[in-house]
């Protein structure tokens, strides 16, 4: 717990540095250091799913390295999309190894759906012609990510599945805040949802995995 809140701290340090309310060099501290800090916290966590604690750690080691990528919203924004990119597989692997993929395959309906949607009506007209096809991979990846943790949860009705459903979820939502606020115009306060979004969807994946004094099943 001691872990989550010093995350949640260092969390808050980067928002208010990116909103100007703290000293802009601050940023580049506090947020891999949110990040390491909720890797320190998963660490011990799934001694009985080695093949999904395994995968999990890999999606957090590369969503450290977009995060690094990201602070540097221009030069990085490409690499930090790759990273993330292959977290999301990673995230995907791991829930698989408790779940068939893609069964059932409503949920992926819907948030391919909303995802289209989005595109479609918000983003297209702002997306730069040579990311749209980048950003159509990565949205495909996304979506089969929050597809298959709400798949996993109508599979097993398990507290680590509802846990998987809600984080990805959660990072569908903050990375539609990113598109909107970079192509669409802005958000406000964009730094303040995207960012808390991002971290508590780490934290829901996370989560999915008991810790020493859980069991789920």
């Amino acid at each position: 717990m001691i872990l989550l809140v010093l995350a949640a701290l260092c969390g808050a340090v980067f928002i208010a540095a990116d909103l100007a309310l703290l000293p802009a060099a601050l940023r580049f501290a506090a947020k891999p250091a949110a990040t390491l800090l909720l890797m320190a916290w998963a660490w011990p966590r799934g001694a009985q799913q080695l093949l999904q604690r395994r995968w999990l750690r890999v999606g957090l080691v590369f969503s450290l390295g977009g995060d690094v990528a990201l602070l540097w919203p221009e030069q990085g924004f490409l690499p930090g999309l790759v990273s993330f990119l292959l977290a999301h597989l990673a995230f995907i692997r791991s829930m698989t190894t408790q779940s068939r993929f893609g069964r059932p395959p409503w949920p992926f309906a819907g948030y391919a759906g909303l995802a289209g949607l989005l595109i479609g009506l918000v983003l297209w007209p702002g997306l730069p012609a040579d990311l749209r096809a980048p950003v159509l991979v990565y949205v495909a990846v996304l979506v089969a990510m929050a597809g298959q943790g709400a798949a996993w949860w109508l599979q097993a009705r398990s507290p680590a599945a509802g846990f998987a459903a809600l984080g990805g979820a959660a990072f569908l939502v903050s990375d539609s805040l990113i598109a909107i606020d970079r192509f669409a115009g802005g958000v406000p306060l964009a730094t303040v949802w995207i960012h808390s979004l991002y971290w508590l969807s780490l934290a829901l994946m996370i989560s999915a995995l008991p810790s020493r004094l859980a069991r789920w099943r």
